[in-house]
């Protein structure tokens, strides 16, 4: 069943620890017959108060829904699940909003689509409480028509994007989003640490942090067309002059007795890209020393 339908799509929701609860009390919200299943039956005894089926085996709940969303510990147990049981699931749509790789993703695409299921890989970019909301944002990766027949369901849990054919993306996506959160989050623990040392607290940095972050985002677009053109020229500020600002961020940090790690890591490939010869071009350029695999 897909979303041309007036009658709404049967989903079952495999995994419920606090995301699968909240994703298949969604569904249930927005009139989804929906059966869930999870190795701690206990864990569905609300849903099931709340009219969701508990199937009795991973069989059943496999082939109760047109829509099979996973929501697991990890790939392992995803392809513990699908593989359980010589179910056919063709016409079935797995959708698995499990974290993981971009290789398992693919892989596990592969092995779906062998036992006749349509498979679409995603992320989660909310925390349980947002799922049901326009804030929560479901990635999804894998075939556009799939996708576009199943947007109405799986828009019962948020807001839905979709990324491209590559069941990997969903995934890239993530830890990708995943990278920016913690290097935000760690730019800012740094400076805290910092200020600290001069008596400011936190909550009096946090809003000329926020001001900074938000500064540096509006960026983005234009330092995104330099590396896709390939071509860094030096508008604003070049490499070799943002490299004398990081070692004053690491002195200062050495003299207030705060961790250097972050700071010495970012100049040690800023080094690298100027001894490459792009001391001149703009900030960007460090995209080609991200690029490169270190052992070291």
């Amino acid at each position: 069943m897909n979303d041309t339908t007036d009658t709404p799509a049967s989903v079952t929701v495999l995994g419920l620890g606090l995301m699968g609860r909240a994703l298949a009390g969604a569904f249930l919200k927005a009139g989804h017959p929906t059966t869930v299943w999870n190795r701690t039956t206990s864990r569905a005894d609300q849903l099931v108060a709340d009219g969701a089926r508990l199937a009795p085996t991973i069989g059943d709940a496999l082939t109760a829904g047109s829509v099979v969303v996973l929501c697991v510990t990890d790939y392992q147990v995803v392809h513990t699940l699908l593989g359980a049981h010589d179910v056919d699931l063709a016409g079935t749509t797995v959708v698995n909003l499990t974290s993981g790789s971009s290789a398992q993703a693919r892989d596990t695409a592969r092995g779906a689509e062998q036992r006749g299921a349509h498979y679409l890989d995603g992320a989660i970019m909310a925390v349980p409480p947002a799922i049901g909301t326009a804030e929560a944002v479901i990635l999804l990766s894998g075939p556009q028509a799939e996708s576009e027949a199943h947007r109405s369901t799986l828009g019962a849990l948020g807001t839905v994007t979709y990324l491209g054919a590559d069941p990997g993306l969903a995934s890239l996506y993530d830890v990708a989003g995943l990278a920016m959160m913690w290097s935000v989050l760690n730019a800012w623990l740094q400076g805290t640490a910092m200020l600290r040392t001069a008596g400011v607290d936190a909550a009096t940095y946090a809003p000329f942090a926020q001001q900074i972050a938000t500064v540096v985002a509006t960026w983005l677009p234009g330092y995104a067309e330099q590396i896709d053109s390939g071509a860094f020229p030096a508008t604003v500020s070049a490499l070799e002059t943002d490299a004398r600002a990081m070692t004053h961020l690491i002195e200062e940090s050495e003299a207030v007795g705060v961790d250097t790690a972050l700071p010495t890591l970012i100049k040690t490939m800023a080094d690298r890209s100027i001894a490459a010869g792009h001391g001149g071009e703009q900030y960007p350029v460090l995209i080609e020393e991200f690029g490169k695999p270190r052992n070291d």
